[in-house]
C-alpha cells in the first residue's frame, strides 16, 4: 500500500489517527505549540498517546488522563497548570468544532490568539 493510502498512523502505537479530534499534531498546531511550517513534516500521534499534553484537557466528554512522575500536573506549579488546562482544553474544543465543519481552511484551525501571533510574524 502506498504511504499516502495508509492515512495518518500514530508514531507511538502505530494505529490510525481516525480524525482531527484524536490528533495530537493538530491539537498542538491549534494551541500554537507547532509551527505551521512543520505541520506536514511532524509525526502524528493520538492525543492519548501523549499523556503529558492530554492531562491538561479538562472536559466532561474527555476521560481524565493521569501522568506519573515529574511531568505530572500534580508536580507542576498550580498557576502553570491552570493556564495549560485552559489553553489545551480550548484547543481540544476547537478540534471538535473543526470536525463538525469540514470545510474549514487549515489557516482557520488555530485559536484566535495563535492566528494573531502568526499574522504578526508576517509583518
Amino acid at each position: 500500500m502506498a504511504k499516502c493510502d495508509e492515512g495518518y498512523l500514530c508514531s507511538i502505537c502505530g494505529q490510525d489517527v481516525e480524525n482531527v479530534t484524536s490528533s495530537d499534531l493538530y491539537l498542538r498546531f491549534v494551541i500554537g505549540q507547532l509551527d505551521p511550517e512543520l505541520l506536514h513534516t511532524s509525526p502524528e500521534k493520538h492525543i492519548l498517546c501523549n499523556p503529558e499534553l492530554a492531562q491538561f484537557i479538562v472536559a466532561d466528554d474527555f476521560k481524565p488522563v493521569a501522568v506519573d512522575g515529574p511531568f505530572s500536573k500534580t508536580q507542576l506549579d498550580p498557576a502553570f497548570v491552570a493556564v495549560q488546562e485552559k489553553l489545551v482544553t480550548r484547543g481540544w474544543n476547537r478540534l471538535k468544532e473543526i470536525h463538525k465543519f469540514r470545510d474549514v481552511s487549515i489557516l482557520e484551525f488555530p485559536l484566535p490568539e495563535v492566528i494573531e501571533k502568526l499574522n504578526s510574524r508576517k509583518d
